[in-house]
């Protein structure tokens, strides 16, 4: 770095450090505290963000990993289920990654509460999952909800249905503030940071962490007019990313608490992949490995297709198995990172990490994730950038790390109405929570499906359904425009629905549709 840069990086340090400094001037004395811990940490990001000029890595120097680095499922698989399978289970916590909102489907609040399976919310499914596992095996698997302040409010409220489930459920919540609730024979205990501990008939966990600055894009200072959240200050605000898990766990107790309560591993995975549920086999090649080559950190990696090219991947870079992100791409290799001959797979964010080494590295103040910048356009057309970290990419930081070639079916996400369709037809079937391709279907892989954005909203979609189409023999569906589907409708190879502008086409009950095209006009009204 050059002199100039380092001054002009100084100067930008300093500036912040102003900025933050009048926000919190704006709040009373115990948010400002709270603030104050949570700027703390994001001034440390903003450091190393301007240390980094450039790519993130050098192209040269990435490598395909070893072949003994990523295994494929069916070696972990071969070597069975462990002796004890409670035994192992109750050294498991499972964490949901929860502080997503549902916004691009078009429903308000959080995404976890959306109904994807005959009334089910994801978190209905992933319950039921875990408490099929406590029943199925006299086991003792917790549920730890990692929500952000978009998401706690509402979350927490709906919990209380559980209450009569055989579940403990922790939830941690990526926010500024600290909140104060009482429920009957509830146990309150203070630790650091100002993280609470709510503990109730299900031994459900509160704790709080942290929400950044997003920052203008030109001038790297804060939006933000305020440390409050009402009107246009809203959008100045973003919870940290999912790497914040690590500090979080570390700073809210809830790390030594489970390892307290003698738990090794946690399984963490996003709430809307449908498809992240418990595997016995991987938990065993965890659990029987010696002490001394115990595998701290195992990412589940799949097979790419041309649907996944975003997808981040592992290489092999400087002796370590790491994480590389798209946005951490140069620009002239985006095309070759995308392509699926070379990077043949990527990350489903499904990660088995254990709690000893976590705790290890993060006293040690050395997991180094490496920063992703998110840049925005606000509603006003502002640009601003957020900077955030990844769970995966903490890989190069644990012993014995390894990835995990699992089949397509642990990869099953819903981000759009498109994914929605797929979960709700008859290709999948429900039992105690989890989702498995229909045995029916011949082929293994789920049709392509595109809905236009007629039906982008979940309501628009619900809408236009009667009823779930029939789908085993479908290989391919795109749907634009106006167009509306009758009850008992049954979709076969490659279908292709298309209402020009002010056109409609209702497809009418009954209708068997196999490799056709429809366009045009057709209405349906009642009589």
């Amino acid at each position: 770095m050059t002199e100039f840069q380092e001054k002009l990086r100084q100067q930008h340090e300093d500036s912040m450090h102003r900025e933050l400094q009048a926000l919190l001037a704006t709040a009373d004395k115990a948010e400002a505290e709270i603030s104050r811990k949570d700027f703390d940490g994001f001034k440390k990001l903003f450091h190393r963000f301007l240390q980094v000029k450039g790519p993130a890595v050098d192209w040269a120097k990435i490598n395909r990993p070893p072949e003994d680095s990523i295994q494929p499922y069916d070696r972990i698989k071969s070597k069975g289920l462990p002796d004890d399978i409670a035994a192992c289970l109750n050294k498991l916590a499972v964490v949901k990654l929860n502080g997503g909102l549902g916004t691009s489907m078009g429903c308000k609040g959080p995404k976890s509460l959306i109904s994807v399976r005959n009334e089910n919310t994801f978190l209905d499914l992933t319950v039921q999952q875990i408490e099929h596992l406590n029943k199925a095996f006299k086991a003792d698997v917790p549920l730890v909800l990692m929500n952000s302040f978009n998401t706690d409010e509402d979350t927490k409220k709906i919990l209380q249905k559980y209450k009569h489930h055989k579940v403990k459920i922790h939830t941690f919540n990526q926010s500024r503030y600290t909140h104060t609730h009482t429920h009957t024979h509830t146990h309150t205990h203070t630790h650091m940071f100002h993280t609470r501990f709510l503990f109730k008939h299900q031994r459900t966990c509160t704790c709080f962490t942290c929400r950044y600055p997003r920052i203008n894009k030109e001038s790297l200072l804060p939006i933000a007019t305020n440390i409050g959240m009402a009107g246009d200050n809203a959008e100045a605000w973003y919870p940290p990313g999912h790497g914040d898990v690590y500090a979080s766990f570390q700073n809210s107790g809830l790390l030594d608490k489970l390892i307290g309560e003698g738990k090794e591993y946690i399984f963490v995975s996003n709430i809307d992949n449908l498809g992240a549920t418990v595997d016995l086999f991987i938990l065993n090649h965890l659990m029987s490995q010696p002490a001394d080559k115990r595998c701290e950190f195992i990412m589940e990696v799949t097979d790419k297709t041309r649907a996944d090219v975003k997808g981040g991947t592992l290489i092999q870079y400087e002796n370590h198995l790491r994480l590389l992100e798209i946005a951490q791409v140069p620009k002239a290799h985006v095309d070759e990172f995308k392509s699926v001959t070379k990077f043949k797979i990527f990350n489903t964010n499904n990660l088995w990490i254990s709690l000893p080494a976590m705790k290890r590295l993060q006293q040690k103040n050395s997991m180094d994730l490496e920063i992703i910048v998110n840049p925005k356009t606000l509603d006003g057309g502002l640009n601003v950038i957020q900077l955030e970290t990844a769970v995966g990419a903490a890989i190069k930081s644990f012993d014995n790390a390894l990835g995990v070639n699992v089949p397509r079916s642990r990869f099953l996400p819903v981000k759009t109405s498109s994914d929605l369709l797929l979960v709700m037809s008859n290709l999948y079937s429900l039992d105690a929570g989890s989702l498995t391709m229909s045995r029916m279907r011949e082929f293994p892989t789920t049709p392509h499906v595109k809905l236009g954005s007629s039906f982008t909203k979940v309501q628009q979609f619900l809408a236009r359904f009667e009823s779930i189409p029939d789908m085993l023999e479908l290989d391919h569906l795109t749907v634009s425009g106006d167009v509306t589907f009758g009850k008992n409708v049954s979709l076969k190879g490659t279908v292709i629905i298309i209402a020009n502008h002010g056109d409609r086409i209702d497809i009418p009950a009954g209708a068997m549709l196999e490799n056709k095209i429809v366009s045009g006009n057709l209405r349906i009204l009642d009589h």
